[in-house]
């Protein structure tokens, strides 16, 4: 059939070499997935059973990623969503329903804080918070309704590492599920499955990807149950990650391990030097014993990465606090992390519940690829400029 030449810029007849192959995963984007025939059609989002229906349930870009990132972590399989928080919330809405009551540490990322308390009660969940430090104690907030607890080990800022395990146990004996933000460990530093959990999350925002440059979040299950539970509940909330931000987080896996090693072996260095410092009480990195839980973090831990906390004396104002903060010239300020760039953060936790009384004195720390000699000179200048 002749064609208009209108006609084929959509139904071109243009031929190119077969054969390319590369190194890198190929970046297939595409929302209408194309079926050999009419009786072929399906609206199924399992594309590992029916094959490509929807963009939306991922391309094979998206795919890719989703399987490398189950292989690293041992579970049944993995769903990539556009961001570490949509994975939060996408396990709370799949596996909650009104009058389960959920159990969440008081350490946990804030949003995930925000997200039970300000959506799930409205749905009809239950929350409740309990001690990180809680270990197998938290059987006593157990209720008949309990169907999940939540860990993050170790806890946003404050750092406190958690006894999964024995929380898993008590857990697991009540009829509840384990869900764990294991962003920290990159998914390789901890063993989840292998320490009790059912479904684990972390942001591929931060180590996977590496650079800050990208916004994606991955689901990984134990088993099958799970996983369809929320397979389903995103193909009708309809979070599709982008196949290009896919591509990305496959390019930073490639690096994950040396950027690890450099970023473990820099961070142990300034952690150690900032705990010998006169104007800092106490260094909360998992790795060394004046941070909450490190035990647990000897006991089940392989590795460590480049977040923790400091916490200065109690003769420094929330100004003198902030002032070092901001006489840092190779920490730039900004939220999220582990990325090549170092930060810095202060914070103040006065009227947060349940919180240690650190108040105004804490400032967290995320330690990039810069040369530790250079950042430990930084660090420096700006504890000295506190006089």
């Amino acid at each position: 059939m002749a064609k208009n030449w209108k006609t084929k810029l959509i139904h071109s007849d243009a031929k190119i070499p077969k054969g390319f192959r590369s190194l890198s995963v190929g970046v297939q984007r595409g929302s209408t997935v194309l079926f050999p025939d009419a009786a072929s059609v399906k609206d199924d989002w399992d594309q590992y059973e029916v094959g490509y229906t929807y963009g939306l349930y991922g391309t094979p870009t998206t795919l890719e990623l989703a399987a490398r990132i189950c292989e690293l972590e041992g579970g049944f399989r993995t769903l990539i969503t556009p961001g570490g928080q949509c994975a939060i919330s996408l396990i709370n809405l799949a596996l909650l329903k009104a009058g389960d009551h959920v159990l969440i540490p008081e350490s946990v990322y804030t949003p995930n804080r925000k997200f039970a308390a300000q959506v799930l009660r409205r749905f009809g969940v239950e929350v409740g918070f309990y001690a990180p430090e809680g270990g197998a104690g938290i059987q006593t907030l157990f209720r008949e309704n309990t169907r999940m607890v939540w860990c993050e080990s170790p806890g946003s800022i404050t750092m406190e590492v958690q006894d999964v395990p024995a929380i898993a146990e008590v857990a697991h004996r009540a009829g509840a599920m384990v869900v764990m933000d294991n962003t920290w460990s990159a998914g390789v530093y901890f063993d989840a499955f292998a320490h009790g959990v059912d479904v684990t999350m972390q942001a591929i925002t931060k180590y996977v990807g590496g650079h800050s440059d990208l916004l994606l979040g991955s689901i990984t299950t134990r088993e099958e149950t799970a996983w369809r539970r929320l397979g389903a509940t995103q193909q009708l909330v309809g979070c599709a990650a982008s196949p290009d931000d896919c591509s990305l987080a496959l390019r930073g896996l490639k690096t994950l391990a040396v950027r690890l090693k450099a970023i473990e072996d820099a961070t142990l260095t300034l952690a150690r030097w900032l705990s010998e410092r006169p104007e800092i009480e106490r260094v909360l990195h998992p790795a060394l014993p004046s941070c909450p839980g490190h035990e647990f973090w000897k006991r089940d831990f392989r590795g460590s990465t480049g977040v923790f906390s400091i916490v200065f004396q109690p003769r420094f104002s929330k100004a003198q606090v902030q002032g070092f903060v901001d006489k840092l010239e190779l920490f730039e300020i900004g939220y999220s992390w582990a990325g090549v760039t170092s930060l810095a953060v202060a914070y103040d936790f006065h009227a947060t519940r349940g919180r240690p009384e650190y108040g105004h004195r804490i400032v967290r720390l995320n330690i990039g690829l810069e040369d530790v000699d250079d950042l430990k000179a930084d660090l420096r200048v700006a504890l000295d400029s506190l006089g």
